[in-house]
């Protein structure tokens, strides 16, 4: 990425943290630039979350932590990363109406991953996220190798934890990426 570039991003990313104190009351955006500057491949990771319409911002999710986690806060399934199936078995798997990519290939080709479960409904404590739409999220080897995935949504107050086939895909459903630093 240009310096410039990363600058707008840092901006951007700045801004959202100072307007969510209640993401990161432990950290600092200085801990968390610092973070960032160590690592300075996690900068296109965060781009594309950006680009994709994540909103990444960092999330305290064990509040006595210092652990930098930059997931997806928009209030719905990133738009950028909606009609996928699961993974790329499920993906070449599809004889017909193949969707675009799979969850886990477009997450590994972009340095993240899935939130797993315990991460999605920790999330709600900062939300409510996911009103309409819905997340894939990690899916135990267990369930998958059975043909399932699993996602999740929040409804009525409360995270809802399904399962699906693994090469489905629906308009409403992407996926949430972390980033840990």
């Amino acid at each position: 990425m240009k310096p410039a570039d990363i600058q707008a991003l840092a901006k951007t990313l700045k801004a959202r943290f100072e307007a969510n104190p209640k993401r990161h009351a432990t950290l600092t955006w200085g801990e968390a630039l610092a973070g960032l500057e160590a690592k300075p491949k996690a900068w296109p990771a965060l781009a594309w979350m950006e680009a994709s319409g994540g909103e990444p911002d960092v999330l305290a999710f064990d509040s006595s932590a210092k652990t930098i986690c930059f997931v997806d806060c928009c209030a719905e399934s990133p738009e950028g990363r909606r009609s996928l199936c699961y993974d790329d078995a499920a993906l070449a798997a599809r004889k017909e109406a193949k969707p675009a990519g799979s969850a886990l290939g477009v997450a590994a080709s972009m340095g993240v991953r899935l939130l797993n479960e315990a991460e999605y409904r920790d999330l709600q404590r900062f939300g409510p996220f996911d009103q309409k739409t819905s997340s894939w999220i990690e899916t135990p080897d267990s369930v998958r190798k059975l043909g399932g995935a699993l996602f999740c949504d929040y409804r009525y107050g409360q995270v809802f934890t399904y399962h699906n086939g693994v090469q489905s895909y629906y308009a409403a459903r992407g996926f949430r990426a972390i980033l840990r630093l």
